[in-house]
């Protein structure tokens, strides 16, 4: 059975990134989800696009946009290039040998091709979050891109999910809410790169000094995200 995997902020982890890929293994029919924030902050953002422009042809794969992404593409059209440089892209512009000129025009693409979330029958794949006021085709990019969980989510029945990213936990712990879970585990912080196994819900893990475990059962390896009541 095609397996789908969702993999959350990577952060120009490189090694994390090429361990956890080996680790998984996916065959052409898998589907490979990244979360966004491929970008920025670790050492390899240049060999993390790289990998993942490879991917396409090993899997079918989908490329959500993160803040980052978007904060380089801004960069990239001449717009707010010292915003970016605070928040990580210093680290991306010395992975391509120091110079915003030398992002090649197939990085470009591969950035602009990325979309804004993903939908399937059980789950919602955003990055950051899912403004409930509005449906899932006209979501404002500030919730899907930028938006950090607090606790105040709504309850998703059992039959959806929101997988996402962008919300740090700096524990390397995957989080769990009522209809949610949260997999960006801190990679550039020295814990993990996070894939869920969605059909089965499983864990897989690596980190940049190339260790790895998984796959191990997602409610024996996460725990809750503190909950507030909803306003």
């Amino acid at each position: 059975m095609p397996r789908t995997f969702a993999i959350g902020d990577i952060h120009g982890c490189n090694t994390a990134l090429d361990t956890l890929l080996d680790a998984i293994d996916p065959s052409p029919e898998d589907t490979v989800v990244v979360l966004g924030d491929v970008v920025d902050r670790g050492p390899g953002t240049k060999q993390c696009i790289d990998r993942l422009i490879r991917l396409r042809d090993e899997c079918r794969t989908v490329f959500v946009m993160g803040n980052h992404e978007e904060m380089m593409l801004q960069a990239l059209h001449g717009l707010d290039l010292k915003f970016w440089l605070t928040f990580g892209g210093r680290e991306a512009v010395e992975s391509y040998g120091g110079s915003i000129e030398n992002v090649p025009e197939s990085h470009r693409e591969f950035l602009e091709s990325m979309q804004d979330a993903w939908v399937t029958p059980g789950e919602y794949f955003v990055h950051a979050h899912f403004d409930d006021a509005h449906p899932i085709d006209r979501q404002p990019t500030n919730a899907l891109r930028w938006q950090h969980l607090d606790g105040w989510e709504p309850e998703w029945p059992v039959t959806q999910r929101i997988v996402c990213g962008h919300t740090s936990q700096k524990d390397g712990v995957p989080k769990l809410m009522p209809g949610w879970v949260c997999i960006d585990t801190c990679a550039h912080g020295g814990e993990w790169l996070t894939a869920l196994e969605v059909n089965d819900d499983l864990v897989w893990q690596a980190n940049d000094f190339g260790r790895s475990q998984g796959p191990l059962p997602l409610d024996e390896v996460a725990v809750p995200f503190p909950r507030k009541p909803r306003r």
